[in-house]
């Protein structure tokens, strides 16, 4: 009864997200996109003043940077350091 009780609530949930799943996708990429502009910032010239702080993430998120930069309209990485194209 308990599972037949989470699969209903899982069915539902999915019901429910269907017509905005593109609208999700969206506000996702948009809050990923301003995360990559504050992270990156320092490295492109605006001061950020938690750039100490955010220097350690580098390492984890260098592999999607190529594909951010693309979607900022760069068609070539905008730092020399970091080489993705």
């Amino acid at each position: 009864m308990i599972k037949q009780a989470k699969q209903l609530i899982r069915w539902y949930e999915e019901v429910l997200s269907m017509p905005h799943r593109t609208e999700i996708a969206r506000e996702l990429r948009g809050e990923d996109d301003l995360f990559f502009l504050l992270l990156y910032s320092e490295l492109l010239g605006v001061p950020n003043p938690a750039y100490y702080f955010t220097l350690e993430l580098y390492p984890y998120i260098i592999e999607d940077f190529h594909d951010w930069h693309l979607r900022m309209g760069m068609d070539k990485s905008p730092l020399s350091g970091i080489r993705c194209c």
